[in-house]
C-alpha cells in the first residue's frame, strides 16, 4: 500500500477537471468567517516520486496549479498560511469545499469543520453534550458555538469548543437537512463529505462519510469524559417530517441508533502499515526533524486508530515542538489505549505529563485533578510533591 499521509481540515473549493494535467483550481476560505476568503495562503500539490507544484491564493482566495501527474487518490493538496493550521488533503479534488483553520489556544480547545461536495445543497453540524445541543437552531452554547453555518453545498460548517469539560461526553454529527424527510435516500452517503478536527495548531482526526449507505444521519464520533475519540462514522435514518420529532431530538435519536450502529472497520494491512509509519516517525525525531515526525506519527495513528505507542509518541513529540495543546490530545488517547502488564505506569506518566501542561499554563486546578489521577494509577513521592505543590497555588 502507497503511503500517503492525510489528517486535514482545510478550506477550498476546489473546482477542477478530473484529468491528467489538467490544471486545479483552488478556492480557499477561513472556517471561522462565513464565505472568508484567504488572500495569501501557499497552496502545493504534491504526489510521491513526482514533481510538486506551488502557487498563492489571490485576493479573492484562488490558487491555479498545473502539474504532470492527474488528479487522483495518490495525489495531496496541502495549504499553509501564517497563523492558521496546516491543511492537507488526499484528492481528487474536483469540486470540492475545504477551509483552513485559525490556531487555536486554548488548551481544552477543540474545532470541528464540515466540508462537501455541490449536493446536498444543506448538510448541518450537530454537537451534543450534557445539558447542550449547539446546531444552526441554537449557536451558542457553554463553551461551544457553531461559528458557521452554510446551507448552499460546499460549507465550510464550523463548530468550536473553546473549553471541552473533563468529565463529560460530546457526540457530533452531521444532518443532512436537505433530506430530513428521507431516511432511505443516500444523498448524505454520496456527497464526499469531510470532518477535519483541530486541536491547538494541527489538524489531529479526519472523518469522510461512508460511502453507499443509506440515511440522513452521519454520527462522526464522541468525546468521552476524558477527552478521548470514540470513532462512530456510522449513518442511520430518521424521517423528521412525519415520524414526530425534528433535530431538536437528534441526540435521543442517535442514542436509539446507536445500537443498530455498525462501526467502521479497518482494512487489511493497516496495522503493519503503522507499524512501518511509525517506525519512519522514529527515524525523523532521532535526525530532528520533528515536523516530519509528526507527520509520519500521525499516518500511523490514521492507518491504526488502537496504537497506543504510535499516540504516546506523537505525544512526545509533539510537547517536544512547543504544541501543548496536542500533546494533551495524545497523552489522553494513549491512557484509553493502555493495556498489558504495563497499563497502569502507562496511565500515570500520562496523566503526569497532562498535570504538567496543565501547571505550566497556570490552570492549577486541571493540574490538581491530573496530578491526582496520576497518583491513583501509581503511587509515588513525585506524584505526592506535586499534588502539596499545586494545591498550595490554587
Amino acid at each position: 500500500m502507497k503511503k500517503i499521509f492525510v489528517p486535514a481540515a482545510i478550506a477550498l473549493a476546489v473546482v477542477c477537471a478530473n484529468s491528467y494535467a489538467e490544471p486545479v483550481h483552488v478556492d480557499v476560505l477561513g472556517a471561522t468567517v462565513k464565505d472568508q476568503r484567504i488572500d495569501g495562503a501557499t497552496v502545493t500539490l504534491q504526489r510521491n516520486g513526482e514533481q510538486s507544484v506551488t502557487s498563492s491564493t489571490n485576493a479573492s482566495g484562488q490558487a491555479i496549479l498545473t502539474s504532470s501527474f492527474p488528479d487522483d487518490k495518490d495525489a495531496l493538496l496541502i495549504v499553509k498560511k501564517e497563523g492558521y493550521s496546516n491543511l492537507v488533503a488526499q484528492c481528487p479534488c474536483a469540486g470540492m469545499t475545504y477551509a483552513i483553520s485559525p490556531v487555536m489556544t486554548n488548551l481544552d480547545g477543540m474545532r470541528v469543520v464540515l466540508t462537501w461536495a455541490k449536493f446536498p445543497a444543506d448538510l448541518d453540524s450537530h454537537l451534543m453534550f450534557p445539558g447542550g445541543h449547539v446546531y444552526f437552531v441554537n449557536k451558542k452554547g457553554q463553551d461551544a458555538n457553531l461559528d458557521v453555518d452554510d446551507t448552499d453545498s460546499y460549507g465550510p460548517e464550523t463548530i468550536t469548543i473553546s473549553k471541552k469539560h473533563f468529565g463529560e461526553s460530546y457526540t457530533y454529527a452531521v444532518v443532512d437537512y436537505s433530506h430530513k424527510g428521507q431516511p432511505t435516500r443516500k444523498m448524505l452517503s454520496e456527497s464526499k463529505a469531510r470532518v477535519f478536527v483541530y486541536v491547538g495548531s494541527s489538524l489531529v482526526r479526519t472523518y469522510s462519510v461512508p460511502v453507499g449507505m443509506a440515511g440522513n444521519i452521519w454520527t462522526v464520533f464522541k468525546l468521552n469524559p476524558n477527552g478521548e475519540f470514540e470513532d462512530i462514522n456510522s449513518i442511520t435514518g430518521n424521517d423528521f417530517n412525519t415520524m414526530g420529532r425534528d433535530v431538536n431530538d437528534l441526540a435521543a435519536i442517535i442514542a436509539e441508533a446507536n445500537s443498530r450502529a455498525v462501526p467502521v472497520v479497518l482494512e487489511d494491512g493497516n496495522v503493519m502499515l503503522a507499524k512501518e509509519y511509525n517506525r519512519d516517525g522514529e527515524a525523523y525525531y532521532k535526525a530532528g526533524e520533528l515536523e516530519n515526525a509528526i507527520r509520519a506519527f500521525q499516518q500511523a495513528t490514521e492507518a491504526d486508530n488502537g496504537y497506543g505507542q504510535a499516540f504516546s509518541n506523537l505525544g512526545l513529540v509533539y510537547q517536544k515542538d512547543g504544541k501543548i495543546a496536542e500533546a494533551i490530545w495524545a497523552n489522553r488517547k494513549a491512557i484509553s489505549l493502555a493495556s498489558g502488564a504495563n497499563a497502569a505506569t502507562t496511565r500515570a506518566n500520562s496523566y503526569y505529563n497532562i498535570a504538567k501542561i496543565y501547571e505550566n499554563a497556570g490552570q492549577y486546578a486541571e493540574a490538581l485533578q491530573h496530578y491526582q489521577l496520576a497518583n491513583v494509577q501509581k503511587n509515588k513521592p513525585v506524584y505526592e510533591n506535586a499534588i502539596t505543590r499545586v494545591k498550595e497555588k490554587i
